[in-house]
């Protein structure tokens, strides 16, 4: 399969379906397990060439990748939130599963969400007058749909939530929770020290990995939510630094 896909550039489910004569879903299965070690780069419909200098992945782009773990992830996340709660809402495709989950819970009243993902708050815009929803404002990112300086910094100053879900692209024991792009690693940042409990949401291929811009330790989060995909031995190291893990 690898072979083909680095021959080809980009190959279908159905084509190594038919050139090997397995099922779609174990074709679909194989090629998770080798997204998740990094040798091929799992997209909608196939697979592409795992390429380590490959330019950050728009958002749109990273939708698709381990979908039902993320909406998993999401319902856990949107499961911590109370009634009459703030919560900072981060950027990114996992954190999008966590707006998709909050704007399903219907007995949530006066929430208060902040966010610096424009896609997020259209997300939640029908949960209004249920929920308040509040955009930072600053620059904005298109792969992303993200706000970040100036001005995001700015309006992070000025609150102090009970909850932070943030997103990540890699999350590492030693090395902490780290991100690909430097501007909104400042604003996830400045996100966990403006709240009461920051929890970092991340699908399993995300562990073990580690990215230009530094977030925070890993002792400075309480809580990380990842999927069944997590590799059991960054699990046990996570766990062994006394972070609290769940596995959604």
């Amino acid at each position: 399969m690898r072979r083909l896909i680095d021959g080809r550039q980009f190959v279908r489910v159905a084509d190594l379906s038919a050139e090997f004569g397995i099922s779609d879903v174990t074709v679909r299965t194989d090629l998770e397990a080798m997204h998740r070690t990094q040798q091929v780069r799992r997209v909608r419909g196939g697979a592409m060439p795992w390429t380590r200098t490959r330019a950050e992945q728009s958002f749109e782009e990273s939708l698709a990748d381990s979908a039902a773990e993320k909406r998993l992830i999401g319902a856990a996340a949107a499961a911590l939130v109370q009634p009459g709660m703030s919560v900072l809402l981060d950027v990114g495709t996992t954190t999008t599963a966590v707006a998709r989950a909050l704007a399903a819970r219907v007995d949530l009243e006066r929430v208060v969400v902040v966010t610096n993902g424009l896609n997020i708050a259209l997300e939640l815009e029908a949960t209004i007058p249920r929920m308040t929803v509040m955009v930072t404002g600053g620059t904005l990112r298109r792969l992303q749909h993200s706000l970040v300086d100036p001005l995001a910094d700015a309006v992070l100053d000025q609150v102090h939530a009970d909850l932070a879900f943030i997103g990540c692209n890699g999350v590492d024991v030693e090395r902490g929770i780290t991100n690909v792009n430097l501007p909104e690693a400042a604003v996830k940042r400045r996100m966990v020290r403006s709240a009461e409990r920051a929890v970092v949401v991340a699908d399993g291929s995300k562990l073990g990995q580690v990215h230009l811009g530094r977030i925070a330790q890993v002792a400075e989060v309480d809580t990380i939510i990842t999927g069944s995909s997590a590799p059991a031995e960054q699990l046990t190291e996570l766990r062994r630094r006394d972070i609290e893990v769940v596995l959604a």
